[in-house]
C-alpha cells in the first residue's frame, strides 16, 4: 500500500499569518477608534470595514469551495451562478463602498493613507488567513481519513 504524505503548513507560517492578520485588525482598529470627524463617518467606516472583513472570508471559502468541486471528477456544482454574484457582487460592493467612503471623507491626507493601507493589509491578510485555516481543516480530515483505514486494514 503506497503511502501518502499529508502536507500541512509550518507553526512558524501560522503564526505569521495570525500576527499579520492580528496586527492588520489592530492597525484598523486604532484608525477607527481616533478617527477625527462626524460619529456617523466613523459607524459608516466601521460597518464598511466589518462589510469588507466578512465578504473577504465568504469570498475565499467560495473560490476554494469551487476549485475543488471543479478538480473532483464527480462532485457535483458547488454553488448556483446566483450565489456566485451575490458573493463576487458583494465583495465588491463592500470594497467599493467602503473605498468610496473613505475617499469623501473630510480629514488629513496622511490619516487616510493610514486608513487605507490598514484596510487593504487587514483584506490581504483575510484571505491568507482563511487559506491556512482551510489547509489546515484538510489536512486533518486527511490524517482522520487515513487513520481509519488504516485502523479498518488492521480490523482485517
Amino acid at each position: 500500500m503506497p503511502v501518502s504524505t499529508i502536507q500541512r503548513d509550518t507553526a512558524a507560517w501560522q503564526l505569521q499569518v495570525w500576527v499579520s492578520f492580528l496586527v492588520a485588525a489592530f492597525l484598523c482598529g486604532v484608525g477607527l477608534a481616533w478617527l477625527p470627524g462626524r460619529d456617523i463617518d466613523r459607524a459608516f467606516m466601521v460597518m464598511g470595514y466589518v462589510f469588507c472583513l466578512s465578504a473577504a472570508f465568504v469570498l475565499a471559502k467560495f473560490v476554494r469551495d469551487a476549485d475543488k468541486a471543479r478538480r473532483s471528477p464527480n462532485a457535483a456544482k458547488a454553488d448556483t451562478p446566483m450565489f456566485r454574484w451575490v458573493v463576487w457582487g458583494g465583495f465588491f460592493i463592500a470594497m467599493a463602498l467602503t473605498g468610496w467612503g473613505l475617499w469623501q471623507m473630510e480629514i488629513n491626507q496622511t490619516y487616510k493613507a493610514f486608513l487605507a493601507v490598514s484596510w487593504l493589509y487587514l483584506i490581504t491578510t483575510t484571505f491568507t488567513l482563511a487559506k491556512t485555516l482551510r489547509d489546515t481543516h484538510e489536512a486533518d480530515l486527511l490524517e482522520a481519513h487515513a487513520a481509519g483505514r488504516l485502523a479498518a486494514a488492521r480490523e482485517a
